[in-house]
């Protein structure tokens, strides 16, 4: 098997060294490279072609938000964000950015292994308090964007049903209990979901169902 390529990127060499050492330390795992800011990030990205980037949300010269934007625009990489605190305000707006997912600096060895093998099977990672915010944002700008729900159009019923269990947070076996269905025909359906809107990942896909205003606040998704 193939070993994911990783890119990681730190301001700080401690964080840095240490993340690429527990990666490497893993059969399936390989760290390719390492940047010290988000232009050298962005560049090493489109050079070394690595399947998932490691960001570091605070750097000098630019910032993870304005790298994840960048590495995503330019590559089909999937960037998973490193954050001191789960109430930083970038995370979010790195989400936003295409992140497939964020992690405290503080995560145990064995959780950042698993974390990046999650992101580059294509799944997201999101806590609880970062779809809080996402939600509370939406409330704050008001009306749904049109131009999202017209893509909404595309879906199937089926498909449809899918992005409101992805907008709960509900993984692919949960979704399958829910509407009584296989997890492959799950995967399906998911796939394509992200094909028809556009996206590239789950993450990605939460973000478009609040922002069209397929999802609310407090509503019964079933």
């Amino acid at each position: 098997m193939t070993p994911v390529r990783v890119l990681v990127v730190d301001d700080q060499d401690l964080f840095r060294g240490g993340f690429a050492m527990i990666l490497n330390a893993q059969d399936d795992l390989t760290v390719v490279g390492e940047a010290a800011d988000g232009a050298e990030a962005v560049r090493r990205a489109v050079e070394l072609e690595p399947d998932v980037v490691l960001m570091d949300v605070r750097m000098p010269t630019m910032d993870g938000v304005e790298a994840t934007a960048e590495i995503c625009r330019r590559t089909s990489a999937r960037v998973l964000v490193l954050t001191m605190y789960d109430v930083d305000e970038y995370v979010y707006q790195a989400l936003r950015a295409g992140a497939s997912g964020f992690l405290l600096k503080d995560v145990r060895r064995d959780d950042l292994a698993d974390a990046v093998r999650v992101v580059a099977k294509g799944e997201a990672l999101l806590a609880p308090s970062v779809t809080r915010r996402l939600i509370d944002d939406v409330v704050r700008r008001g009306a749904a964007r049109p131009v999202l729900r017209r893509q909404l159009d595309e879906l199937t019923e089926r498909e449809s049903a899918t992005l409101r269990q992805v907008a709960r947070g509900l993984s692919n076996a949960e979704i399958a209990a829910e509407l009584v269905v296989s997890e492959h025909t799950v995967k399906t359906h998911v796939s394509n979901v992200l094909m028809k809107l556009g996206l590239r990942d789950r993450a990605q896909a939460v973000v478009f169902a609040y922002e069209a205003g397929f999802v609310t606040p407090g509503q019964d998704s079933r």
